[in-house]
């Protein structure tokens, strides 16, 4: 049977974190059917930092409860240079990182990554044995990847994060959805991310169209149905997974999402 692996970003920008309430959340999540978590390096208070401490704390503390694949955000608009966005590369369990593919609008900021950016973070994951899932906002992102792939040794396999629904991006409509889907390299994995996501129908025509890895969570959306926002991440996790075994599918669980995208784990 198919697997999906659910992908969970569960902190909103710029809200306050508290640890052992995010690894609880966290917790549930994952013996709902999340395989990854995905944070940001982040304060106490919220605010992007390249000091590591806290991010570690949090992942420590989901550690201890779950098995959950790590992955570390080297992303996010702030005045940080690309070194101290790969700062959370250093959290010693880190399995999987973002990577992002380039510049875009995002909202009202522009969110710059030059060929420098992405050719320094392919170069640190890489040294690391880190997979990095790359953010791709347009489909000319797909061959800046190309162009870093032929230029420097790459991850295999090559793994994308398609995102839709920044101002400044590309939408989450069924047919940016197939034409963004249709410049995937044919060797490579993929997954969706909806940002500011109002409705579940565009996250299924991704699992329908194959995606490897569908990302929710609070830092893309609260939504839960319409008029009601979830109160907790696994709310979302839940009604996820509701809808992939709707379809037939399962839920990967953290060793096999391992498993799929050949990650050791730390």
């Amino acid at each position: 049977m198919r697997k999906v692996i659910i992908s969970l970003a569960p902190v909103q920008a710029g809200t306050s974190v508290d640890a052992v309430k995010l690894a609880e959340d966290v917790e549930k999540s994952v013996k709902l059917g999340a395989a990854m978590c995905h944070l940001h390096c982040r304060k106490p208070d919220g605010s992007l930092t390249p000091d590591i401490s806290y991010m570690s704390e949090c992942f420590d503390e989901i550690l201890k409860r779950t098995d959950v694949v790590v992955q570390a955000s080297t992303g996010g608009v702030s005045d940080m240079n690309i070194q101290d966005r790969c700062n959370p590369l250093d959290y010693p369990k880190v399995e999987s990182a973002s990577l992002n593919g380039g510049s875009t609008n995002l909202g009202e900021a522009v969110y710059i990554n030059s060929f420098d950016d992405i050719r320094y973070c392919a170069d640190a994951v890489y040294k690391r044995g880190i997979l990095p899932e790359t953010e791709v906002f347009d489909i000319g992102m797909l061959h800046n990847m190309a162009v870093v792939k032929s230029e420097q040794p790459f991850a295999d396999p090559m793994l994308f994060n398609l995102v839709f629904g920044h101002k400044g991006g590309m939408q989450p409509t069924p047919e940016m959805l197939a034409a963004f889907r249709s410049f995937v390299p044919s060797d490579a994995l993929w997954g969706v991310t909806h940002f500011g996501r109002d409705n579940w129908t565009f996250l299924a025509a991704a699992i329908a169209m194959g995606a490897t890895v569908v990302r929710v969570g609070f830092e893309d959306s609260h939504y839960l149905e319409d008029g009601v926002d979830a109160k907790y991440n696994w709310q979302v996790v839940e009604k996820l997974v509701n809808l992939i075994r709707a379809m037939g599918l399962e839920p990967a669980t953290p060793d096999e999402a391992r498993q799929m995208l050949k990650l050791r784990k730390r």
